[in-house]
């Protein structure tokens, strides 16, 4: 039996992919060092599968990190493992710093250490379509230069560049992905699908940014997932996979659809409503990549279009209403990413 590393493996795409891996019959080590972001709600039915094993480890410690690929033996390691929230990095970059470049590090050396006697082991390292920057026309393509406008953003890049670095420079078996922006089950409300839908769930208003024109292109993290597991079994060492959909919509009819979509399931309360607020600094207007190299080498495409994924989304919060209350509400309501002169 394959055995698969998922870091992060208690947050939103991790989860995910852990449940995937298992559907397939993988072994799966999960390694989540538990954060604000880690909700055991995720892998709540995993907790019992003779496949599934968790391991409480901050990926910066090397020396553990090790010793697990040596314990267990893996196939290979999906490196999910990040702090992702833009707004959380613009009011405290140190921490984007630490465990998104350092966590990294640490893993490549691990890994180039193991592949001394294990020459099959691969690492998957996951990334994101904001290493591109603003993509104000057309859709940004593997080879396109990294221009990233938040410390979010810049600290993904700087870990793309190292593990690239290692790839040229000590030969490891690595590839890396860039995937747009993702929803679907088990995320965390301070993105902004989640937080929408909690908001409509409790008789609150939907808070966008600016004038709502802020464009994204959106993916079911189910096939986000299914993209990972095909570019770590098939895909070329040293290669960039973007992953997406080719589907963007801005931020207010994004909001407006899952109003549409609410209104089928529930009657809504009085203050739900979108309101425009004071905009994030630093907002990139459009994220948009092209997914064609996916596609044709590795005949992968996405499954779930925009309106299911979203009618099977609002579905799933409203039947896994516990989910909320494994965080702290403070981290659901609070305002983020405002710059105090």
């Amino acid at each position: 039996m394959k055995k698969f590393i998922v870091t992060g493996g208690l947050g939103f795409i991790g989860s995910n992919l852990i449940k995937i891996l298992l559907d397939k019959n993988y072994y799966v080590i999960n390694i989540d060092k538990i954060t604000y972001a880690s909700n055991f709600y995720n892998v709540k039915n995993y907790k019992k599968n003779r496949n599934y094993k968790f391991i409480k480890c901050d990926t910066r410690n090397q020396k553990k990190i090790l010793s697990i690929f040596k314990k267990y033996k893996p196939k290979g390691i999906f490196n999910l493992a990040a702090e992702t929230h833009v707004d959380r990095s613009i009011d405290g970059p140190r921490t984007f710093i630490e465990n998104n470049i350092n966590g990294t590090f640490s893993i490549l050396e691990a890994t180039r250490k193991y592949l001394k006697k294990n020459k099959n082991f691969r690492l998957l390292h996951v990334s994101t379509d904001e290493v591109y920057g603003d993509v104000l026309k057309s859709r940004s393509k593997e080879k396109d230069a990294y221009k990233p406008s938040s410390p979010y953003a810049a600290s993904k890049a700087s870990s793309d560049h190292l593990v690239y670095s290692y790839i040229r420079t000590y030969k490891i078996n690595a590839v890396i992905t860039n995937c747009s922006n993702n929803y679907g089950p088990n995320q965390h409300p301070e993105k902004l699908i989640p937080k929408l839908i909690y908001n409509i769930l409790n008789n609150k208003e939907l808070p966008i940014y600016g004038k709502g024109k802020n464009s994204r292109e959106w993916i079911h993290v189910e096939d986000h997932c299914n993209a990972l597991l095909k570019v770590l079994l098939k895909g070329k060492t040293g290669e960039f996979y973007n992953i997406g959909s080719n589907t963007n919509y801005n931020n207010y009819d994004l909001a407006k659809k899952l109003l549409k979509i609410s209104r089928r399931k529930l009657v809504l309360g009085k203050k739900v409503r979108i309101r425009f607020v004071k905009d994030r600094p630093g907002h990139d207007m459009r994220y948009a990549i092209n997914s064609d190299k996916i596609k044709k080498r590795l005949k992968w495409k996405p499954k779930i279009n925009l309106d299911k994924g979203l009618l099977n989304t609002f579905e799933w919060y409203i039947k896994n209403k516990k989910f909320f209350k494994n965080i702290n509400k403070k981290q659901i309501i609070k305002r983020l990413g405002i710059i105090n002169d």
